[in-house]
């Protein structure tokens, strides 16, 4: 399911604050989920936040490594179900919940294995653009008032400006405070807030390598209602540059809500995602591609 080579780790990861292995996680299973107890159980990633324990060939288990996690699992686990209904391409929605007990401190899921690479293997073209437009368009629709909020993502910019602004100076990139500034200067969103994945990096999609075509989209852990421009940051972070044309045209003719400033925001947006990959973690080989290629496709406008 997009994972990074079995059993390896996330460069430059925060401290694990609950060591997950093979016989807690069939420990888990036996006490709570008797059905999944018997699958073949392997490590199949371990990121900033979570442990992904594959079951078998059809499933994978989910458990935060550490206490800040925890609210981004319970958004998976009480909206995604909903969500995953209303989506054109298959999300990780959980099929099964584990609750906290003595051998483990945190809620945790199971949810289908999806197949596919990770879109960062390689840019996409207008195929991948097409798709991933129409997932988000899909995505984007008002959400309810008790929604999640995510204090750094889908939110005006202007209050973003001290953190990002700063960081491209420290990044020698301040070059490209333009593009920060001309998201700035457009109309904010001030329509109903919209469902916003708001991590949509390329590693947190799959996609066919033959075709091209996206095959899922996973981690909704920042999942939250807000700006859907800050989603719209996928065009450069995941497209070539016919790719990104793809993008933008689908979107446009999908989306229901009138954002005259929607793509200047968006490329506000890529400039913040890529450069805390360079800046703020610059020894990650799996994102500095596609975070380096997006800067250049920006610094191209």
């Amino acid at each position: 399911m997009g994972s990074r080579s079995r059993g390896q780790a996330a460069v430059n990861a925060p401290t694990r604050e609950f060591a997950i292995t093979v016989p807690l996680v069939r420990h888990l299973l036996e006490e709570q989920l008797p059905q999944f107890a018997s699958e073949e159980l392997t490590i199949a990633a371990e990121g900033w936040d979570n442990v992904m324990i594959r079951l078998g060939p059809a499933h994978v288990a989910r458990l935060p490594r550490r206490a800040v996690a925890v609210p981004l699992i319970e958004h998976e686990q009480r909206w995604l179900p909903a969500l995953a209904d209303v989506l054109p391409v298959p999300v990780p929605a959980p099929v099964a919940v584990g609750r906290p007990s003595s051998a483990f401190p945190y809620p945790w899921h199971v949810s289908p294995w999806l197949d596919g690479v990770r879109s960062s293997v390689a840019r996409g073209g207008v195929t991948r653009g097409v798709d991933l437009a129409r997932a988000l368009a899909a995505l984007h629709r008002p959400a309810p008032a008790d929604a999640p909020h995510n204090p750094v993502r889908a939110v005006p910019l202007a209050t973003r400006s001290d953190v990002v602004l700063e960081r491209l100076e420290r990044g020698s990139l301040s070059h490209l405070a333009r593009i920060w500034e001309a998201g700035v200067a457009v109309a904010a969103w001030t329509a109903q807030p919209q469902w916003v994945h708001g991590d949509p990096h390329p590693g947190n999609a799959l996609v066919d390598p033959e075709s091209d075509h996206l095959t899922a989209l996973l981690d909704f852990g920042d999942l939250s209602a807000g700006d859907p421009a800050c989603d719209l940051a996928a065009g450069w972070l995941h497209c070539d540059s016919t790719g990104l044309t793809a993008f933008q045209q689908t979107y446009d003719s999908l989306s229901l809500t009138p954002d005259d400033g929607r793509w200047e925001r968006a490329a506000a947006w890529a400039l913040s995602m890529a450069s805390s990959v360079l800046v703020e973690a610059p020894d990650d080989q799996d994102n500095r591609g596609w975070a380096q290629a997006a800067l250049g496709a920006l610094e191209s406008r």
